[in-house]
């Protein structure tokens, strides 16, 4: 089953249906209430015996660029089964040249997900991804809340 996630540019705290399959349906939500400039693809929709994923996003954020946190938190049938942070631009020597995008320039980028490490049990999964311009976590560039439902075992 060939499935495409796609979201650009949606109105505020409406969730807006991703994808669907045998074995998977996904959705999200901004975390606040302002309208942003974002686009996500992944391919394809389903979890089963993917070894990778492929991912293509665009986003046009609202201040610069030059230092980006990210946090990563997933909760299982309500429960945190993964919390993980990263500093992915420091601004000096950054792998990544998104971590020079300034306000208001389109950041386009393709990368891929390395799915065989990861294995889903069917159940309901909230997914909440966070970015900071700075360490301590007081100033949130953007947060997507992620429902992902997945329908059944892969094993």
């Amino acid at each position: 089953m060939f499935g495409l996630f796609f979201f650009i540019l949606f109105t505020p705290g409406v969730s807006e249906f991703l994808c669907t399959s045998p074995d998977l349906e996904m959705s999200y939500t901004f975390c606040d209430s302002t309208a942003h400039a974002f686009m996500f693809n992944l391919t394809p929709c389903s979890t089963m015996n993917r070894p990778v994923w492929k991912a293509t996003l665009s986003w046009i954020p609202r201040s610069d660029i030059t230092f980006l946190k990210v946090v990563f938190n997933v909760w299982y049938e309500g429960a945190r089964a993964l919390h993980w942070k990263e500093v992915v631009c420091s601004g000096a020597d950054d792998e990544y040249v998104e971590c020079s995008t300034l306000k208001g320039e389109t950041i386009a980028t393709e990368f891929d997900i390395k799915g065989a490490r990861i294995t889903f049990p069917k159940g309901d999964y909230s997914i909440i991804l966070q970015g900071f311009s700075d360490d301590s976590e007081n100033n949130m560039v953007i947060c997507l809340n992620f429902t992902m439902i997945v329908k059944q075992d892969s094993f």
